[in-house]
């Protein structure tokens, strides 16, 4: 319906909420930033996404092991706003293809 806008907000304030009930390091958390990432990327919001996933990044894969799903998600969306961003560079190229 093209309220991606509306809903990032509503999935940065699940977020938030759960970091302060769950923590950080909570499965839950963890998938819905996540989903978080996914949002920012499909939304072309390429800085923020890159910082958010390089953040949230080393939580998963310490938290839940580089093969689980939300790790391998963060990991794709990071690989995919660096190539997608129309001023990537190829330092940019280089560090998507060292993150896949």
């Amino acid at each position: 319906l093209g309220r991606h806008n509306e809903a990032l907000v509503l999935q940065r304030e699940a977020y938030a909420r759960l970091v302060a009930k769950c923590g950080v390091t909570d499965e839950r958390t963890l998938t819905v930033g996540t989903n978080l990432v996914a949002s920012l990327c499909m939304s072309k919001h390429w800085e923020e996404c890159r910082s958010f996933a390089r953040e949230l990044l080393p939580v998963a894969r310490k938290s839940l092991g580089a093969d689980h799903n939300a790790t391998l998600g963060i990991r794709a969306n990071l690989a995919g706003a660096l190539l997608d961003d129309s001023e990537c560079t190829r330092d940019d190229l280089l560090k998507a293809e060292t993150i896949m």
